[in-house]
């Protein structure tokens, strides 16, 4: 009910969409959404708009369309279609790829609305489809089930009118949770019993008003018991009837999406600020003398020079963009497009990341974002179904202080077990399409229970000697160790709830004695206890939980006639109260639960899904921070985190709950604790020979988180506790928080995005309370078990253990890829337009290209793409191997480290001097007239030819230099391109083609062959362009090698530490 609060107006709802009787509150009809989910970005009419609004928020994109929009406008020495076309080609393509996979939304989207639902209609039931169910509708389903919207639970074709329900897709939970009808509809049973019924639910009050004939209304209660959930599944039921309260975009999993934002890497900003970057320098350049844009051929009027200032700075801008651009060539966002769109396949084609146990592997989402898999800095869990795999294994009790094993056992302690819990039996299961049941005459029982922990103590006791058999009507029937059937009535169930944190049983046993048994969390049950080992039973508690364990108390406690009655008096009057319900139940519970007896404890194992604690250990290694988001209690939680090694033993716990601050103010827990890990940080700063460095862990829940986010109202003199909050996480290894809503699981990672570092964040679940934090981080990474949600993601991987190969090797392999295509296709076009840039001193600034069209065109589409394409595809750096075998490569590669402006600048100043190396070493080894061997002298296009072809060999050798996975096709497509130029270059000047009014290049390219003295120059001119580079490399291999470089040469991290000690 508290998630309902969000809609805070007063929703009544006709069951059957039947009007009140006469006399009975006035009938008004409200309009509700149909029951139709969306979770895609497009529709049919706003996809081109939209996506283009997208597209052109690209700085890269909008650049190119103001490029095509000048050329439309003035008259440019280049065709507007240079532009335009390769725009378009971008556009299109990125465009199809985004609109395929929105359309994949769409039908998966289509699947679930369309599914088929039985809704009762006039005493029949009636199949339509998910999508057209109403508010008010009566909905029947059957087992096996998904339930198809929100639903008010009416009746079940259980006699005790409750269902068994799975929240797997919503929470990641497989086990069995129980739900209740509302009593006075529990007796409907057919379809024609359930159209006659004739009642409102009052949702803001949450009560059902039931109208009987010519009688008043009875009035009951709902709570979240009565409530079934969009995508939980009903099980163990054969069907129920239920009422349509929320639908479609309205349902608590679809109000749990946030809406989907279009994610950006930050490569892809990179990208925008050095195109910016390079536009400023360029024109500062162009324009540093106040009469360069005005040439000696060419003078201007006064009336042009006396225009006003802005527009003739933006003119100037204009035309100096259309001059120059081709230094940010469209090709380069298309090449990058394929990059993540080919690469993406490697992700779904890796079979170490395909699971045999659910036949699936990997599945990639959103391409656009595979190399922030490799900056990941904060990596948000969730527990149950995640880390966990949410199987519960039963390892010891502890009676009277003394531990048992299985084949020993304490008849009181085992009895409690067998009886306090809420599991029901399956005699019969299908299992591979075999039913099973009967197992050498005697019948085999299969536990479901709304928790694993029970099933986990039930199967326990049953290797104990003693065997829950089943409940029927209304009695427990167990089976002892002698083989004997006990039977048990059971009067009252006092359901487990988070704040109490135990749940009881009230029985009759078949002598008449009325016994109390209970069982709960430790820190619950030992002040309550009067008389037991209380001392022996405490240290087998605490022992258990350091090693992990997930640990229960149980006691008991006898009760008179007089005392039972008493019970049911509270209890009776709780449950019937229609105000201040729950706060009731809790005030009977508190009277009823006390001077228990201890009788023991038990210790069970929440297994953690394979590798789970080794890939933490990596990304720890690696450099990145987990925090483990859970709904779970703390004590349950704290566990799984030690056993996960999230938390070493070593780790200092700092607690930030709501039982600290209820003892001290949020204020000075915040700055205590802020103090502590200053303190440390400080001493470990300081004392550079102090080997141990204390380890904190923070654990914080859901109360004191809201706490710490709301807005101060205090006044500034307490400051900000955003602030303090951030500090003390930032100087923590590894962050709890526990009893966590989902939406403050995306105000966490919100917070981390947001702080002044701006970290990449990854989250990861596998339900549909997890949506809203995937949709928040930078990558969303979804468990496969929670399908509802799975495509709201943007990678899905089968267990917990693919995702140390997702980020330490694809996710490695994508960023160094990417950063190499990206710094590289700014290279070569400097390379490429810095000598246009000074030929332009030479002729006159008229303009006059250096290069041939055919050339200007093709140098990105052709002669340089592929060798870059494929380098961005397949290039290994370093082996898979050692990439899985030491973590901390990662971190050489962390805060977008190779796309850094110092790295940014080396790359362009060595454009720069390559671009100086092929002009003036062309020019100066030209300088005097050079003949052919028959005479003829070179001419500028020979000129552009030369250090064309110079410019060709350089920056596709400058590649060759930096691969060092070398595969066939590497070789194929590197020496292919030089081939490709060489064999083009003939034929475009070796024929006299029709279709050209003018043929400038004819036979210059075979001449500038013919003469001796261009080879020399060639061969001289790609040495000295490629030098500089070989020469810092080796120097910086041997004098400052980084952990990388180190493991190219087959140098391991832990053999560098043994030499530097």
């Amino acid at each position: 009910w508290e998630y309902y609060s969000i809609n805070p107006f007063h929703r009544t709802v006709y069951i059957g969409h039947k009007e009140p009787p006469p006399g009975a509150e006035a009938y008004i009809p409200q309009r509700y959404p149909d029951n139709r989910i969306v979770s895609s970005k497009y529709t049919f009419w706003n996809f081109i708009p939209k996506n283009l609004f997208e597209q052109f928020r690209r700085i890269a994109n909008f650049y190119f369309l103001v490029i095509f929009l000048v050329q439309l406008i003035i008259d440019t020495p280049t065709s507007p279609v240079t532009s335009g076309l390769p725009l378009f080609f971008v556009i299109t393509v990125t465009a199809i790829k985004q609109g395929y996979e929105d359309w994949l939304r769409h039908k998966a989207d289509c699947s679930i609305n369309e599914c088929p639902v039985d809704v009762v209609q006039q005493g029949k039931v009636v199949r339509t489809q998910s999508h057209k169910l109403r508010v008010g509708d009566i909905v029947m389903v059957r087992e096996d089930e998904t339930f198809p919207c929100d639903l008010i639970l009416l009746s079940s074709s259980r006699h005790d009118g409750t269902c068994y329900v799975t929240t797997t897709s919503l929470d990641g939970e497989s086990s069995h949770k129980t739900y209740y009808a509302v009593p006075d509809t529990m007796a409907f049973r057919t379809e024609q019993e359930v159209g006659s019924l004739h009642a409102t639910i009052e949702y803001f009050v949450g009560r059902i008003n039931i109208y009987k004939d010519k009688e008043e209304p009875v009035a009951r209660p709902l709570g979240a018991e009565n409530l079934l959930l969009r995508g939980a599944t009903l099980k163990n039921t054969q069907r129920i009837y239920a009422v349509a309260v929320y639908t479609g975009m309205e349902t608590k999993m679809a109000l749990n999406y946030q809406s989907k934002s279009q994610k950006r890497s930050a490569v892809e900003k990179s990208m925008n600020a050095f195109l910016i970057v390079i536009n400023t320098v360029l024109k500062y350049a162009w324009q540093w003398s106040p009469d360069r844009d005005e040439p000696w051929y060419n003078h201007r009027t006064e009336n042009e020079r006396q225009r006003h200032v802005v527009i003739r700075a933006f003119t100037d801008f204009l035309a100096f963009m259309v001059l120059f651009n081709y230094i940010i060539p469209v090709s380069m966002y298309v090449t990058v497009e394929m990059q993540k769109f080919l690469g993406s396949y490697f992700i779904t084609w890796d079979e170490e990341m395909f699971d045999e146990e659910l036949g699936e592997g990997a599945q990639v989402n959103t391409s656009d974002l595979n190399e922030e898999l490799g900056q990941v800095e904060y990596v948000f869990t969730d527990k149950t179904g995640t880390l966990t795999e949410n199987n519960m294994e039963f390892i010891e009790c502890c009676v009277d202080g003394n531990v048992y094993i299985p084949h020993e056992h304490e008849d009181l302690f085992f009895r409690a077990l067998c009886l306090c819990h809420t599991v029901q039996v399956k005699e019969e299961e299908t299992v591979d399409g075999i039913k099973r049941g009967i197992h050498q005459g005697r019948p085999t029982s299969f536990y479901i229970s709304s928790s694993p922990d029970e099933v986990a103590l039930v199967e326990g006791m049953k290797r104990l000697g003693y065997t829950y058999l089943r409940l029927k009507d209304n009695y427990m029937e167990i089976l002892n160790k002698d083989d004997e059937i006990e039977r048990f009535k059971l009067l009252h169930v006092l359901n487990f709830d988070s704040v109490r944190r135990r749940m009881s049983v009230i029985v009759k046993s078949s002598s008449g004695e009325y016994l109390l048994f209970c069982k709960g969390a430790d820190s619950s049950i030992f002040p309550r206890v009067v008389s037991g080992k209380v001392e022996q039973v405490k240290a087998r508690v605490e022992q258990n939980a350091v090693e992990g364990l997930r640990t229960l108390c149980v006691a008991y406690r006898r009760l008179s006639e007089s005392e039972y009655e008493e019970a049911c008096h509270h209890l009776t009057e709780a449950k019937l109260a229609l105000q201040d319900r729950e706060q009731r139940l809790a005030q009977a519970y508190d009277i009823i639960e006390r001077d228990f007896v201890l009788l023991g404890a038990t210790a069970v194992e929440d297994r953690l899904q394979e590798k789970a604690a080794d890939t933490i250990e990596s990304l720890h290694k690696a450099g990145m921070k987990v925090w483990v988001l859970t709904g779970d209690k703390m004590e349950t939680a704290a566990a799984t985190c030690y056993a996960s090694k999230l938390f070493r033993r070593s780790t200092q716990i700092l607690e930030l709950t709501k039982k600290r601050t209820e003892e001290q103010s949020l204020h000075d827990v915040l700055f205590e604790l802020n103090r502590t890990v200053l303190r440390q940080r400080s001493i470990s700063g300081y004392d550079l020979t102090h080997v141990y460095c204390l380890d904190f862990g923070l654990i914080i829940d859901g109360a004191t988180l809201s706490a710490v986010l709301k807005p101060n109202q205090e006044g500034a003199g307490h400051g900000n506790y955003r602030e303090i909050f951030l500090e003390i996480c930032r100087n923590c290894s590894a962050v709890l928080c526990c009893r966590m809503a989902p939406l403050q699981k995306a105000q966490i990672v919100k917070l981390i995005k947001a702080s002044k570092e701006h970290p990449i964040t990854l989250a990861i679940g596998d339900g549909a309370n997890d949506v809203s934090m995937i949709l928040e981080a930078h990558v969303g990474i979804m468990g496969k078990e929670g399908r509802q949600a799975a495509r709201n993601s943007d990678y899905a991987i089968p267990k917990f253990k693919h995702l140390k190969k997702m980020l330490l090797v694809h996710g490695h392999y994508y960023y160094i890829r990417i950063a190499e295509l990206v710094q590289y296709f700014f290279y070569k076009n400097v390379c490429f337009i810095f000598p246009q840039f000074l030929y332009q001193f030479f002729c006159g600034f008229s303009q006059q290209p250096l290069y041939d069209t055919a050339y200007l065109t093709l140098y990105n589409i052709s002669f340089t793409s592929l060798p870059i394409l494929l380098y961005s595809l397949v290039e290994q750096h370093v082996t898979v191997e050692t990439l899985k075998r030491e973590p901390s490569l990662y971190r050489d590669i962390a805060k977008n480290s190779l796309l850094r402006w110092p790295v940014f600048l080396y790359w362009t100043c060595l454009g720069v001097f390559d671009a100086v190396i092929f002009f003036f070493g062309a020019y100066f080894l030209f300088d005097n007239t050079t003949f052919t061997s028959n005479g003829q002298m070179f001419g500028n296009w020979t000129f552009g030819t030369l250090v064309f072809t110079v410019l060709v060999f350089t920056v596709t050798l400058k590649l060759a230099l930096d691969t060092h996975h070398w595969t066939w096709i590497n070789h194929f497509v590197i020496w292919g391109s030089l081939l490709f130029y060489v064999i083009f270059s003939l034929l475009w000047g070796g024929i006299i083609w029709p279709f050209l009014n003018y043929q400038r290049m004819y036979y210059v390219f075979m001449q500038m062959l013919s003469s001796g003295p261009a080879w020399l120059s060639i061969i001289l001119l790609i040495t000295v362009s490629l030098l500089p580079d070989v020469i810092k490399k080796v120097l910086c291999r041997a004098i400052c090698p980084t952990a990388t470089e180190r493991a190219q040469v087959g140098l391991g991290t832990n053999s560098t530490v043994k030499l530097n000690l």
